[in-house]
């Protein structure tokens, strides 16, 4: 051992990774100081292995910012052996670089005994639960609700638009939405699919990764799950007993497909594009015919048709979300339209997917009257058009996140445009 000023040192250790956390090196110090064998983590793991999981939500991205920014960052803070355990420690971060262009980081961690207290904020806790239910992806499934809506509020003829029910169904399907995330997360990581994929984008593909942070257990996610589905059954059948059969009908058939995306016996999401079939239609026709039925006690043909374009966005968010992930998915059985066609064809079917919500919105528009409505087809077929060429430019590429994070823009684009020009 060495001493200094700041406490007693203990090993060192020297990890390199790239952009996204995927470990590429990882010295023999490292493997004393976290316990684990380089075939165990390098290209299979990312550093936040190392983290108790509020830290690298509070830290590491202030950590790496401030990194790149100013050539390091040096702090103190507490890590995770393999075994659990936690120990103190000095870590210095840089960025790396390759032609000029940053490739990664490195961290060169010291074991101190100084006796280290990080804070956790008061916040924390709200952004933990963001994360387990994967939340800010709500969109999803609120903005076909408004768009539904939207509709139901024009309509001349017929019962009067009931507010409290639009209020309640919206509730509802989230509620739902959230519950199938937190089931998604809870069958991937039971199925190994979780632990076998370290190529996905942070945020945008692979799941929530609660479990792998320590945010929650494995049983915790079925807990979770389930409560959420639970009030989402009660407002349900308190809309059913209000308005009729037909909601819990559309309710049943949502969780239906929510719940086994990724559950067995039927895990849709592995029978060849089956999945993405059924989240377009659940995040789509499904939510917008369900709430019109609720807040009008009608069922209307093109109260489905108004929300099969963004369903069709949503399940393109999907494809381009399996494009980083195919191989680990394919290698655990997870038989999604990538895994299935290829990226090369990846590409060929997002194209086509826009271009059905281009000609379905464009017949919208004429048949309803509504010639507001071009304007987001326009929205939609211009920036499209952009997204493809990039999708196809960066397909092996980890700038292809920016495709990721742009076709959900796309898709809330789109939908919100969708619904006030539905209005106007």
């Amino acid at each position: 051992m060495q001493a200094n000023g700041t406490g007693t040192r203990k090993a060192k250790s020297t990890v390199t990774c790239d952009m996204e956390g995927v470990i590429e090196t990882y010295n023999d110090g490292a493997v004393q100081l976290f316990g684990y064998a380089p075939d165990e983590v390098i290209g299979k793991k990312r550093v936040s292995l190392f983290s108790p999981g509020w830290v690298v939500l509070q830290n590491v991205g202030m950590w790496l910012t401030k990194a790149r920014e100013e050539g390091e960052f040096r702090g103190r803070t507490v890590f995770v052996r393999k075994d659990g355990g936690r120990f103190n420690a000095e870590v210095r971060i840089t960025p790396t670089f390759k032609d000029g262009k940053q490739i990664g980081y490195c961290g060169v961690t010291t074991e101190i005994e100084d006796s280290i207290a990080p804070e956790k904020k008061w916040w924390i806790s709200l952004v933990e639960a963001l994360v387990i239910t994967r939340a800010p992806f709500l969109s999803a499934s609120v903005i076909p609700a408004f768009i539904a809506g939207a509709y139901a509020s024009t309509i001349i003829t017929g019962p009067v638009f009931s507010t409290l029910n639009f209020i309640l169904a919206t509730i509802g399907v989230a509620l739902l939405h959230l519950s199938a995330n937190v089931f998604n997360d809870y069958f991937d990581w039971r199925d190994g699919t979780d632990q076998a994929n370290a190529s996905y984008f942070q945020k945008y593909s692979g799941g929530s990764r609660a479990i792998e942070l320590g945010l929650i257990s494995q049983r915790g996610t079925a807990v979770v799950a389930t409560t959420l589905l639970a009030v989402s059954a009660a407002i349900g059948v308190f809309l059913t007993a209000r308005v009729g059969w037909g909601v819990l009908a559309f309710g049943l058939a949502g969780a239906f497909a929510g719940y086994f995306y990724t559950a067995p016996p039927l895990r849709l999401v592995a029978r060849h594009g089956l999945g993405e079939f059924a989240i377009g239609v659940t995040f789509g026709p499904l939510v917008t015919g369900g709430i019109f039925y609720t807040v009008t006690g009608m069922f209307s043909w093109v109260s489905l048709l108004i929300g099969l374009p963004v369903g069709l966005l949503t399940s393109n968010i999907l494809l381009i979300n399996q494009v980083p992930d195919a191989e680990a998915d394919a290698s655990t059985g997870k038989n999604h339209l990538v895994v299935t066609f290829g990226k090369e064809n990846a590409v060929t079917i997002y194209a086509l997917t826009i271009a059905i919500a281009v000609g379905v919105s464009m017949t919208l528009a004429f048949q309803l009257q509504r010639m507001w409505l071009i304007l987001p087809v326009v929205i939609l077929a211009v920036y499209g058009f952009f997204i493809i060429r990039y999708f196809r430019k960066h397909l092996y590429s980890r700038d292809l996140v920016t495709a990721n994070v742009n076709t959900i823009y796309l898709a809330m684009l789109f939908g919100l445009a969708f619904t006030v020009c539905l209005m106007v």
